[in-house]
């Protein structure tokens, strides 16, 4: 049985790979802030018989980091999927904003690989599991720190794979494209980004563009598609450092691909009707 340590439990990708995690028998330990959270999540896991722990943990603090090691010890499979969204003009955010973003999404995963890792390397075995995003390749208008968080944790997961890779420790990075989630819940939004200010219509407007990125079919993405994933990759020692997921992501990622940056901008730009 593996025993897999995953935070940002209490909803979307972080809750559905818990519940698929521990549907094929892997001992689960779903962390979150808030472990009220998880009621659901646990009551499930009891009336089917399924190995799953909810433990308190918030990445923004090394104390609650260290005790929820101390408590359940070293996973042999981390997902660091906990995470938060600013919706900000990268010329308008505030100090306070900016740190609020970095502090969860890149100093928070750094905190849970320098509490987990080490001990991964003592005993030669390991897995890393870094949920990023399409944003860590594309940085859109409007959510430049969050797409500078993910682009961090590109970097960070390219040194770390080179780094503990001869100690027998694997590193992959997931990169969702667009899903119904309830990341929405964990989204904050500038004071300099009101309602009614000029940018932020000219982003609502851009957020319906770039949900028709995307033929219509009239079934939402599947946000269990990403869990499958990240299980899949968790569990495969032949999975690939990066694998992107949604139609939307891979679309995005091939025209990137294709050419200098002009021509990708000139593309997207068309597409999205974002010209001056």
């Amino acid at each position: 049985m593996t025993t897999v340590l995953i935070t940002g439990s209490s909803s979307g990708f972080g809750e559905l790979a818990a519940r698929t995690f521990a549907a094929q028998g892997h001992d689960v330990v779903a962390t979150m802030r808030t472990p009220s959270k998880g009621e659901a999540l646990a009551a499930d896991a009891a009336e089917h018989g399924r190995s799953l722990r909810i433990v308190a943990l918030d990445v923004t603090d090394t104390a609650s980091i260290d005790a929820a090691i101390a408590e359940v010890g070293i996973p042999d499979v981390l997902v660091n999927n906990a995470g938060v969204e600013l919706k900000a003009p990268v010329a308008a955010a505030s100090d306070d904003e900016m740190l609020w973003q970095f502090e969860a999404n890149v100093f928070g995963v750094a905190r849970m690989i320098r509490a987990v890792v080490p001990g991964m390397r003592e005993r030669g075995a390991g897995v890393v599991v870094n949920v990023g995003s399409i944003a860590g390749l594309v940085g859109r208008p409007f959510a430049g720190y969050y797409a500078a968080t993910k682009h961090a944790l590109e970097g960070l997961s390219e040194a770390l794979r080179f780094e503990v890779g001869r100690q027998g420790v694997r590193v992959h990075l997931v990169q969702p494209g667009q899903f119904p989630t309830e990341l929405g819940g964990n989204t904050r939004y500038a004071e300099a980004f009101a309602p009614g200010t000029p940018d932020r219509e000219l982003s609502d407007g851009l957020d319906v563009a770039i949900r028709g990125l995307v033929p219509d079919t009239g079934e939402p993405a599947d946000p269990q598609e990403v869990a499958d994933v990240i299980v899949r990759v968790a569990l495969d020692p032949d999975a690939p450092f990066r694998t992107l997921v949604g139609g939307d992501a891979e679309m995005i990622a091939a025209v990137k691909s294709q050419g200098p940056f002009e021509e990708f901008e000139t593309a997207m730009r068309t597409t999205l009707d974002f010209w001056e």
